[in-house]
């Protein structure tokens, strides 16, 4: 294969791809820029968000909802962060790193970030395999390796062009979106309690260790690590003026995007949740597995269908996630290492990766472990995240790396708020895996 060809699905990236409308109004260049947001998003609806979701709605009822808005609001700050860098600098978070760290801690960061994409992965192939199994009726670990083939899917979507995979992300979405609704409106929930959950945080979440897991859990599963990374380099695909008003044009229509679409996002991660209360709690039931809330979702809302959108909602869930996943394996591994690879090879190496332990798992103990593995993935993700929030802010609080576009003391002072929030959630989660351990 040549160099030209083993490097295109980066320079898709890298790259300006995707032209802005010149002297047209407003609101046409504005849809211009529609793409790395709704991208971008996919990652906070995945199938990791569902595990956790669905498992903090059913054993804490709507309390877990302030968590949901909490680390929603977090990503709207952090991913319009990670627009600005990119637009500002014409660099990725990864390329950032690679330019101003020394290379040990360069290999550290990478390798974190590896981390993290396999165990958001893992998540994807989980999540991917139990809605084949719900809709079709192949058991899990053939359901598993069959999630190989979406490496087809993105190649295709890729060599249509970079409008066409958002396009196909962006539908998936809408139809996430559509089953959710009609979910919701069947399980009737209380809109008092969604109201207080939302608003009046509960001081169990830090003190009770079971609901602080599944709270690390549900920022872990929506403020990924990997996104940060891909959003810095997604915003590059627009080919925006190289000027100060043009960036600055640039980064207003990237962070209205992101927003949009992380709000979005909020509802589906929200709906998740509130499904679980509205539909498990309320009848005792504690849900810790896909597939148990798949098979008693119909019966308990009283609609056969129910179960069935829930399945799709799931599948579309689990196609998005492993489009976007690739594409951040890919910029991060360039980023860091200016190390390039196919886009198969790097996509089933990250999928074989991924894979192997869910089938381990699987083989010792049976498909239920599949399920906490998924918590558990989460979880992984959330304590990898501080590794790369710093690197971002630190980047864009640093005149000399922004220059006009370095943020102001308000922005700086809540986005490190953000990231000492995230800091401690995470100590106190290690505090009681170690307590755990010793009694």
């Amino acid at each position: 294969m040549s160099q030209s060809s083993r490097t295109k699905h980066y320079d898709e990236l890298a790259a300006s791809q995707i032209s802005l409308p010149q002297g047209a109004g407003k609101a046409r260049r504005f849809l211009a820029f529609i793409g790395p947001g709704l991208m971008v998003s996919v990652g906070y609806m995945d199938p990791g968000n569902w595990a956790t979701s669905l498992e903090g709605g059913s054993r804490f009822g709507y309390t877990l909802l302030f968590i949901v808005l909490l680390s929603s609001l977090m990503a709207i700050v952090l991913q319009s962060l990670c627009a600005r860098l990119g637009i500002a600098t014409d660099r990725d978070l990864a390329q950032s790193c690679r330019r101003h760290c020394s290379r040990p801690i360069n290999i550290a960061l990478w390798l974190l970030c590896e981390l993290a994409i396999i165990a958001c992965d893992l998540a994807e192939v989980i999540g991917t395999a139990v809605a084949i199994k719900l809709l079709f009726g192949l058991p899990i670990w053939m359901g598993a390796v069959l999630t190989i083939l979406d490496t087809l899917l993105l190649l295709m979507l890729i060599r249509l062009g970079f409008r066409w995979l958002e396009a196909f992300v962006g539908a998936m979405l809408i139809i996430i979106f559509a089953c959710f609704t009609i979910e919701l409106a069947l399980a009737q929930p209380s809109f008092a309690a969604i109201a207080h959950g939302f608003l009046m945080p509960d001081q169990r979440i830090i003190t009770q260790s079971d609901m602080l897991y599944i709270a690390i859990g549900i920022i872990g599963a929506t403020v990924m690590p990997h996104n940060l990374y891909l959003h810095s380099a997604l915003v590059k695909t627009r080919a925006f003026e190289r000027t100060e008003e043009g960036r600055r044009e640039a980064i207003r229509w990237a962070s209205l995007d992101s927003t949009l679409s992380l709000i979005m996002a909020l509802f589906v991660n929200a709906g998740i949740l509130i499904l679980a209360a509205a539909v498990f709690f309320r009848s005792g039931n504690v849900v810790t597995e896909i597939e148990q809330a798949y098979e008693l979702i119909s019966p308990l809302v009283g609609a056969t269908g129910a179960a069935t959108l829930f399945g799709i909602a799931l599948l579309a869930s689990g196609l998005n996630s492993t489009i976007t996943a690739t594409l951040a394996g890919q910029v991060v591994m360039e980023g860091f290492l200016n190390l390039r690879m196919s886009p198969v090879l790097r996509r089933l190496l990250t999928r074989a990766l991924a894979i192997i332990p869910v089938l381990i798992v699987i083989a010792l103990y049976g498909e239920q472990g599949a399920g906490r593995l998924l918590i558990f993935s989460q979880v992984i993700l959330s304590l990898q995240l501080p590794f790369a929030v710093i690197p971002l802010l630190w980047f864009v609080s640093n005149r000399k790396e922004m220059g006009p576009f370095v943020i102001g003391w308000r922005m700086r002072t809540v986005a490190w708020l953000i990231a000492l929030v995230i800091i401690v959630l995470n100590v106190l989660l290690l505090k009681d895996a170690v307590n755990a351990m010793l009694g």
